[in-house]
Protein backbone atom coordinates (compact mmCIF):
# COMPACT_ATOMS: atom_id res chain seq x y z
CA UNK A 1 0.00 0.00 0.00
CA UNK A 2 1.21 3.84 -0.23
CA UNK A 3 1.99 5.56 2.59
CA UNK A 4 -1.09 7.13 4.13
CA UNK A 5 0.77 10.94 4.81
CA UNK A 6 -3.30 12.61 5.88
CA UNK A 7 -6.85 11.20 7.25
CA UNK A 8 -8.48 10.17 10.17
CA UNK A 9 -7.12 7.66 12.60
CA UNK A 10 -9.01 5.08 14.30
CA UNK A 11 -7.32 4.08 17.76
CA UNK A 12 -8.82 1.78 20.11
CA UNK A 13 -8.63 2.12 24.05
CA UNK A 14 -7.15 5.60 23.67
CA UNK A 15 -7.15 6.62 27.09
CA UNK A 16 -4.68 3.74 27.74
CA UNK A 17 -0.93 4.49 29.07
CA UNK A 18 0.72 3.93 25.45
CA UNK A 19 -2.59 4.82 22.83
CA UNK A 20 -2.66 8.29 25.11
CA UNK A 21 0.71 9.17 23.57
CA UNK A 22 -0.03 7.43 20.16
CA UNK A 23 -3.56 9.66 19.82
CA UNK A 24 -0.90 12.97 20.86
CA UNK A 25 2.33 11.73 18.13
CA UNK A 26 -0.60 11.53 15.01
CA UNK A 27 -2.19 14.91 15.90
CA UNK A 28 0.90 16.73 15.99
CA UNK A 29 1.77 15.08 12.69
CA UNK A 30 -1.08 16.12 11.15
CA UNK A 31 -3.70 13.41 11.09
CA UNK A 32 -7.14 13.52 12.57
CA UNK A 33 -8.29 11.11 15.46
CA UNK A 34 -10.89 9.15 16.60
CA UNK A 35 -10.20 7.18 19.77
CA UNK A 36 -12.11 4.76 21.39
CA UNK A 37 -13.11 4.20 25.00
CA UNK A 38 -15.48 2.34 27.06
CA UNK A 39 -17.43 5.45 28.42
CA UNK A 40 -17.83 9.08 28.12
CA UNK A 41 -16.18 9.42 31.44
CA UNK A 42 -13.01 8.40 30.16
CA UNK A 43 -12.92 11.23 27.30
CA UNK A 44 -12.45 14.37 29.55
CA UNK A 45 -9.02 14.51 30.37
CA UNK A 46 -7.50 13.82 26.95
CA UNK A 47 -10.02 16.55 26.04
CA UNK A 48 -8.42 18.95 28.04
CA UNK A 49 -4.93 17.96 27.49
CA UNK A 50 -5.33 17.87 23.62
CA UNK A 51 -7.77 20.80 23.49
CA UNK A 52 -5.30 22.53 21.17
CA UNK A 53 -6.19 20.54 18.32
CA UNK A 54 -9.49 21.06 18.43
CA UNK A 55 -12.27 19.24 16.11
CA UNK A 56 -8.99 17.30 15.03
CA UNK A 57 -9.81 14.79 18.00
CA UNK A 58 -13.01 13.24 18.61
CA UNK A 59 -13.94 9.98 20.17
CA UNK A 60 -16.80 7.32 20.00
CA UNK A 61 -17.92 4.49 22.44
CA UNK A 62 -16.80 1.31 22.02
CA UNK A 63 -18.14 -0.37 25.74
CA UNK A 64 -17.51 -4.15 24.79
CA UNK A 65 -14.67 -4.61 22.81
CA UNK A 66 -14.87 -8.20 22.60
CA UNK A 67 -18.32 -8.86 20.68
CA UNK A 68 -19.10 -10.83 23.35
CA UNK A 69 -23.11 -9.14 23.59
CA UNK A 70 -22.86 -8.26 20.07
CA UNK A 71 -21.16 -8.68 16.50
CA UNK A 72 -19.73 -5.93 14.75
CA UNK A 73 -18.71 -3.59 18.24
CA UNK A 74 -16.38 -1.46 16.17
CA UNK A 75 -18.33 -1.29 12.88
CA UNK A 76 -19.78 2.16 13.50
CA UNK A 77 -16.12 3.35 15.09
CA UNK A 78 -14.33 2.15 11.31
CA UNK A 79 -16.65 3.81 9.44
CA UNK A 80 -15.16 6.35 7.34
CA UNK A 81 -11.30 5.80 8.29
CA UNK A 82 -8.09 5.62 6.83
CA UNK A 83 -6.11 3.73 9.19
CA UNK A 84 -7.14 1.95 11.86
CA UNK A 85 -4.36 1.54 15.36
CA UNK A 86 -5.30 -2.10 17.58
CA UNK A 87 -3.48 -0.85 20.88
CA UNK A 88 -6.42 -1.69 23.85
CA UNK A 89 -6.36 -5.60 24.94
CA UNK A 90 -5.70 -7.19 28.54
CA UNK A 91 -2.62 -6.95 30.28
CA UNK A 92 -2.07 -8.82 33.58
CA UNK A 93 -0.48 -11.52 34.66
CA UNK A 94 -2.32 -12.27 37.74
CA UNK A 95 -5.39 -14.76 35.53
CA UNK A 96 -6.21 -17.85 36.83
CA UNK A 97 -8.74 -18.82 33.90
CA UNK A 98 -6.64 -18.93 30.37
CA UNK A 99 -10.07 -17.30 29.13
CA UNK A 100 -10.30 -14.12 30.95
CA UNK A 101 -7.42 -12.98 29.30
CA UNK A 102 -7.10 -14.75 25.98
CA UNK A 103 -10.43 -14.93 25.05
CA UNK A 104 -11.20 -11.37 25.31
CA UNK A 105 -7.55 -10.52 23.18
CA UNK A 106 -8.22 -12.82 20.36
CA UNK A 107 -11.83 -11.58 20.13
CA UNK A 108 -11.01 -7.81 20.24
CA UNK A 109 -8.42 -8.60 17.67
CA UNK A 110 -10.48 -10.45 15.43
CA UNK A 111 -13.74 -7.77 16.01
CA UNK A 112 -11.92 -5.08 15.05
CA UNK A 113 -10.12 -6.62 11.81
CA UNK A 114 -13.68 -7.61 10.57
CA UNK A 115 -14.91 -4.63 11.02
CA UNK A 116 -11.83 -3.48 8.99
CA UNK A 117 -13.27 -5.64 6.39
CA UNK A 118 -16.44 -4.13 6.06
CA UNK A 119 -14.77 -0.20 5.30
CA UNK A 120 -12.23 -2.23 2.85
CA UNK A 121 -13.72 0.88 0.60
CA UNK A 122 -11.49 3.57 2.97
CA UNK A 123 -9.39 1.68 5.36
CA UNK A 124 -6.06 1.54 4.13
CA UNK A 125 -3.35 0.03 6.70
CA UNK A 126 -4.66 -1.55 10.06
CA UNK A 127 -2.37 -1.93 13.37
CA UNK A 128 -1.97 -4.41 15.59
CA UNK A 129 0.03 -3.81 18.55
CA UNK A 130 1.19 -7.16 20.25
CA UNK A 131 4.56 -7.90 22.14
CA UNK A 132 8.13 -9.10 22.55
CA UNK A 133 5.76 -11.49 24.88
CA UNK A 134 4.57 -13.01 21.99
CA UNK A 135 8.40 -13.11 20.35
CA UNK A 136 10.28 -14.90 22.82
CA UNK A 137 10.26 -18.37 23.72
CA UNK A 138 11.19 -18.59 27.90
CA UNK A 139 12.01 -21.68 29.46
CA UNK A 140 9.60 -23.66 31.52
CA UNK A 141 12.42 -24.27 33.98
CA UNK A 142 15.73 -21.89 35.68
CA UNK A 143 18.30 -23.98 33.29
CA UNK A 144 18.67 -21.36 30.99
CA UNK A 145 22.54 -20.21 30.18
CA UNK A 146 22.84 -18.17 27.16
CA UNK A 147 20.53 -15.71 26.18
CA UNK A 148 18.32 -15.85 23.46
CA UNK A 149 18.78 -13.52 20.37
CA UNK A 150 15.28 -13.47 19.17
CA UNK A 151 13.86 -11.30 15.26
CA UNK A 152 10.54 -11.09 14.03
CA UNK A 153 11.01 -14.72 12.70
CA UNK A 154 10.57 -15.66 15.88
CA UNK A 155 7.48 -17.06 18.03
CA UNK A 156 6.90 -17.82 21.57
CA UNK A 157 5.52 -21.42 20.87
CA UNK A 158 5.67 -23.04 24.70
CA UNK A 159 3.41 -20.39 26.36
CA UNK A 160 0.95 -21.45 24.18
CA UNK A 161 1.74 -25.19 24.47
CA UNK A 162 1.80 -24.90 28.15
CA UNK A 163 -1.54 -23.04 28.69
CA UNK A 164 -3.11 -25.82 26.30
CA UNK A 165 -2.00 -28.41 28.88
CA UNK A 166 -2.28 -26.95 32.09
CA UNK A 167 -5.49 -25.32 31.37
CA UNK A 168 -6.67 -23.09 34.70
CA UNK A 169 -3.55 -24.47 36.34
CA UNK A 170 -1.24 -22.74 34.15
CA UNK A 171 0.82 -20.20 35.19
CA UNK A 172 -0.50 -16.36 34.72
CA UNK A 173 2.48 -14.89 33.27
CA UNK A 174 2.20 -17.44 30.31
CA UNK A 175 -1.75 -16.98 30.10
CA UNK A 176 -0.70 -13.72 28.85
CA UNK A 177 2.46 -14.26 26.71
CA UNK A 178 -0.12 -16.82 25.28
CA UNK A 179 -2.85 -14.48 24.72
CA UNK A 180 -0.20 -12.39 22.85
CA UNK A 181 0.81 -15.05 20.65
CA UNK A 182 -2.95 -16.23 19.78
CA UNK A 183 -4.20 -12.86 19.47
CA UNK A 184 -1.43 -11.80 16.65
CA UNK A 185 -1.61 -15.28 15.41
CA UNK A 186 -5.51 -14.41 14.41
CA UNK A 187 -4.80 -11.10 13.00
CA UNK A 188 -2.28 -12.44 10.34
CA UNK A 189 -4.31 -15.61 9.51
CA UNK A 190 -7.18 -13.34 8.98
CA UNK A 191 -5.01 -10.84 7.20
CA UNK A 192 -3.62 -13.71 4.90
CA UNK A 193 -6.68 -15.38 4.09
CA UNK A 194 -8.57 -12.55 2.91
CA UNK A 195 -5.23 -11.38 1.20
CA UNK A 196 -5.58 -14.24 -1.03
CA UNK A 197 -9.11 -14.24 -1.93
CA UNK A 198 -10.22 -13.15 -5.82
CA UNK A 199 -10.02 -9.59 -5.30
CA UNK A 200 -7.20 -9.31 -2.67
CA UNK A 201 -7.64 -7.24 0.20
CA UNK A 202 -7.84 -3.41 0.78
CA UNK A 203 -5.82 -2.99 3.43
CA UNK A 204 -2.31 -4.59 4.68
CA UNK A 205 -1.44 -5.51 8.36
CA UNK A 206 1.04 -3.93 10.90
CA UNK A 207 2.21 -5.60 13.98
CA UNK A 208 4.05 -4.08 16.54
CA UNK A 209 6.24 -5.79 19.40
CA UNK A 210 7.44 -3.70 22.65
CA UNK A 211 9.39 -5.29 25.52
CA UNK A 212 8.96 -3.70 29.14
CA UNK A 213 7.13 -0.06 28.21
CA UNK A 214 8.35 2.65 30.29
CA UNK A 215 8.08 6.68 30.64
CA UNK A 216 6.06 9.61 31.08
CA UNK A 217 2.64 9.68 31.15
CA UNK A 218 -0.11 11.95 29.29
CA UNK A 219 -3.24 9.64 30.42
CA UNK A 220 -5.32 10.35 33.12
CA UNK A 221 -3.51 9.68 36.46
CA UNK A 222 -4.68 11.33 39.01
CA UNK A 223 -3.28 9.52 41.69
CA UNK A 224 -0.75 6.73 42.70
CA UNK A 225 -3.04 4.11 43.76
CA UNK A 226 -4.59 4.31 40.52
CA UNK A 227 -1.71 5.49 38.53
CA UNK A 228 -1.80 2.16 36.23
CA UNK A 229 0.67 0.88 33.53
CA UNK A 230 3.94 -0.51 33.25
CA UNK A 231 5.09 2.78 34.67
CA UNK A 232 4.16 2.01 37.92
CA UNK A 233 6.43 -0.52 38.12
CA UNK A 234 9.30 2.10 37.37
CA UNK A 235 8.28 3.90 39.32
CA UNK A 236 7.82 1.49 42.38
CA UNK A 237 11.35 -0.20 41.83
CA UNK A 238 13.09 2.75 40.94
CA UNK A 239 11.94 6.19 42.85
CA UNK A 240 10.32 3.95 46.13
CA UNK A 241 13.03 1.39 45.96
CA UNK A 242 10.82 -1.54 46.22
CA UNK A 243 12.70 -4.34 44.71
CA UNK A 244 15.57 -6.20 45.75
CA UNK A 245 18.13 -8.54 45.93
CA UNK A 246 18.78 -10.51 42.46
CA UNK A 247 15.96 -8.67 40.89
CA UNK A 248 17.28 -5.58 41.46
CA UNK A 249 20.86 -6.43 40.06
CA UNK A 250 20.88 -9.51 37.79
CA UNK A 251 17.29 -10.11 36.20
CA UNK A 252 17.46 -8.15 32.95
CA UNK A 253 15.08 -7.49 30.82
CA UNK A 254 14.72 -5.50 27.71
CA UNK A 255 13.02 -2.02 27.21
CA UNK A 256 11.19 1.08 24.93
CA UNK A 257 10.82 4.83 25.62
CA UNK A 258 6.69 4.76 24.94
CA UNK A 259 6.60 7.85 23.11
CA UNK A 260 9.23 5.73 20.50
CA UNK A 261 6.62 2.95 20.57
CA UNK A 262 3.81 5.52 19.81
CA UNK A 263 6.34 7.48 17.19
CA UNK A 264 6.90 4.33 15.32
CA UNK A 265 3.10 3.50 15.24
CA UNK A 266 3.24 6.68 12.86
CA UNK A 267 6.43 6.24 10.97
CA UNK A 268 5.03 3.00 9.90
CA UNK A 269 1.99 4.68 8.96
CA UNK A 270 3.71 7.17 6.60
CA UNK A 271 6.04 4.73 5.46
CA UNK A 272 5.01 2.25 2.46
CA UNK A 273 7.52 -0.73 2.91
CA UNK A 274 6.47 -0.80 6.60
CA UNK A 275 2.89 -2.88 4.90
CA UNK A 276 2.54 -6.39 5.95
CA UNK A 277 5.57 -6.32 8.76
CA UNK A 278 6.29 -7.14 11.61
CA UNK A 279 8.65 -4.66 14.03
CA UNK A 280 10.13 -5.26 16.99
CA UNK A 281 10.26 -2.06 18.84
CA UNK A 282 12.64 -2.17 21.38
CA UNK A 283 15.19 0.66 23.09
CA UNK A 284 17.68 -1.07 25.00
CA UNK A 285 18.35 -3.54 28.27
CA UNK A 286 18.80 -3.10 31.84
CA UNK A 287 18.49 -4.53 35.24
CA UNK A 288 16.75 -2.08 38.04
CA UNK A 289 19.73 -0.80 39.29
CA UNK A 290 20.86 0.53 35.75
CA UNK A 291 17.96 2.73 36.17
CA UNK A 292 18.26 3.46 39.51
CA UNK A 293 22.17 4.82 38.66
CA UNK A 294 20.91 6.36 35.65
CA UNK A 295 17.70 8.45 37.76
CA UNK A 296 20.25 9.19 40.82
CA UNK A 297 22.17 11.70 37.92
CA UNK A 298 18.68 13.66 38.17
CA UNK A 299 17.18 13.15 41.35
CA UNK A 300 19.32 12.72 44.79
CA UNK A 301 15.76 11.65 46.54
CA UNK A 302 16.58 8.04 44.01
CA UNK A 303 17.27 5.28 46.77
CA UNK A 304 20.92 4.03 46.22
CA UNK A 305 19.95 0.45 45.63
CA UNK A 306 22.73 -1.65 45.81
CA UNK A 307 26.02 -0.25 45.86
CA UNK A 308 28.02 -3.31 45.39
CA UNK A 309 26.03 -3.75 42.22
CA UNK A 310 28.60 -5.82 39.14
CA UNK A 311 26.78 -5.41 35.48
CA UNK A 312 28.72 -8.48 34.59
CA UNK A 313 26.29 -11.22 36.98
CA UNK A 314 23.25 -9.33 35.36
CA UNK A 315 21.70 -12.25 33.29
CA UNK A 316 19.06 -11.33 30.33
CA UNK A 317 17.34 -14.04 29.13
CA UNK A 318 16.40 -12.32 25.48
CA UNK A 319 18.01 -9.83 23.70
CA UNK A 320 15.81 -8.61 20.70
CA UNK A 321 16.91 -7.50 17.38
CA UNK A 322 15.09 -3.91 16.33
CA UNK A 323 17.22 -3.05 13.31
CA UNK A 324 14.04 -3.73 11.28
CA UNK A 325 12.52 -0.62 13.33
CA UNK A 326 15.84 1.42 12.56
CA UNK A 327 16.01 0.37 8.38
CA UNK A 328 12.44 0.78 7.49
CA UNK A 329 11.07 2.68 9.89
CA UNK A 330 13.74 5.19 10.59
CA UNK A 331 13.58 4.80 14.33
CA UNK A 332 15.61 6.83 16.74
CA UNK A 333 15.39 5.22 20.16
CA UNK A 334 15.78 7.16 23.64
CA UNK A 335 18.36 6.16 26.09
CA UNK A 336 17.73 5.51 29.12
CA UNK A 337 18.90 8.65 30.75
CA UNK A 338 16.43 10.61 28.85
CA UNK A 339 13.81 8.37 29.98
CA UNK A 340 14.62 8.28 33.62
CA UNK A 341 15.08 12.58 33.62
CA UNK A 342 11.65 13.06 31.64
CA UNK A 343 9.77 10.18 34.00
CA UNK A 344 11.16 11.52 37.13
CA UNK A 345 10.18 15.45 36.17
CA UNK A 346 6.87 14.17 35.53
CA UNK A 347 7.03 12.59 39.14
CA UNK A 348 7.44 15.88 39.97
CA UNK A 349 4.79 17.75 38.45
CA UNK A 350 2.33 15.26 39.98
CA UNK A 351 3.97 15.54 43.62
CA UNK A 352 5.07 12.40 43.43
CA UNK A 353 8.61 12.84 44.12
Amino acid sequence: MPAVVSGKVLVTGANGYVAAWVLEDLLENGFAVRGTVRSESKTAHLREHLKAFGEKLEFVIVDDMTGVRKDGAFDEAAAGVDVIMHIASPVTSAATDPEEVIGPAVRGTTSLLNSALKHQATVKRVFVMSSCAAVYTPSLSDAQEKTAIVDEKNWNEVSVEHVKEKGKEADGMHIYRASKVLAERAAWDLYEREKSREGGLGWDLVTMCPPWVFGPVVHEAPTLEIFGSTQSLWYNNVVKGEVKGDALTKAGYEWVDVRDLARAHTLALVTPAAGGERFIIRGGRAVWQDFVNAARKFSDKIPAGDPDYNPDEAFFPARFIADKSIRILGMNYRTMDELSKDSLEDFVTRGWL
